[in-house]
């Protein structure tokens, strides 16, 4: 298998799989093996894996005969079928995160839909029905990376060319928790305690940053030249397994908490 792109990374809820949305479908790694996700190869974007649901965005593969591009869907067998929630046939969100056991969708749309009328950072409490701008304040630039934390549907945070930010009132106004390098990937742990966080400044970077204290800590990053961390997932079952994935599409494990990681796909190579 060869990961042609790399859109999203994210466990399923037993811990059981590690789900990776390219431009053909689903890759899956699971018990050391690579495979392919049953069902047409919809090139996914904005990947968000829940509890209960997986919301996507993205476009549908040729011949399936759905609207392109796909607005916001959600699956909830393990995305062996789709429901449309909306924005069929007008909005792609590159960025879409939802909290995984609040079921709060966050979107950055850099365009104006049906559903929203200007550009910028929107979220939903009721799977896409109704969709409401948050203000972003402290937000100069475009986000690079958007996670929601897993319970409270407040809580959102994001990352820009010039640091990470986070909001606890559902995105109107934004504190910077790092700043003086460009952020990249990012996501909370899920018992909501700390966000990890890719930045980029002479050499790749990971770091960790306790939400109560503010404190950032390092984290180890593998060797990557002229690559940067684009996604971070933890197992919902194993808090000390992470996953990481880069922008030049190497994927990597850690069983230990961040402090040693193990490739599993190298520059889209998927490595058994």
């Amino acid at each position: 298998m060869t990961l042609i792109h790399v859109h999203g990374l994210a466990f399923s809820p037993d811990g059981q799989r590690l789900t990776i949305p390219s431009h053909q479908g689903l890759a899956i790694y699971s018990a050391g093996r690579w495979s392919k996700a049953a069902g047409p190869e919809h090139d996914y974007m904005g990947y968000a894996v829940t509890r209960r649901a997986i919301y996507s965005s993205g476009h549908p593969a040729q011949g399936s005969g759905l609207t392109n591009p796909f607005g916001v869907i959600k699956s909830s067998d393990d995305g062996r079928t789709w429901q449309q929630l909306g924005l069929q046939g007008e909005a792609d969100f590159h960025l879409l995160a939802s909290g995984f056991d609040n079921g709060a969708l966050y979107v950055f749309t850099g365009r104006p839909n049906s559903r929203m009328s200007a550009p910028g950072l929107y979220f939903s409490l009721n799977d896409g029905l109704d969709w409401q701008r948050a203000a972003a304040q402290g937000i100069a630039e475009v986000p690079v990376a958007l996670a929601v934390h897993p319970t409270d549907s407040k809580t959102v945070a994001l990352t820009t060319s010039t640091g990470l930010y986070l909001s606890r009132d559902a995105g109107q106004t934004f504190q910077a928790l790092s700043q003086g390098e460009q952020a990249v990937g990012l996501a909370f742990s899920l018992d909501g305690n700390s966000l990890w966080f890719g930045s980029y400044g002479n050499a790749a970077k990971l770091s960790k940053v306790e939400l109560a204290t503010g404190q950032v800590t390092p984290l180890s990053v593998p060797e990557l030249h002229e690559d940067a961390v684009a996604y971070l997932a933890q197992s919902p079952v194993q808090s000390r397994e992470w996953a990481m994935a880069t922008f030049k599409r190497d994927v990597y494990l850690s069983t230990d908490g961040g402090k040693s990681w193990s490739a599993i796909a190298k520059a889209g190579k998927t490595l058994q």
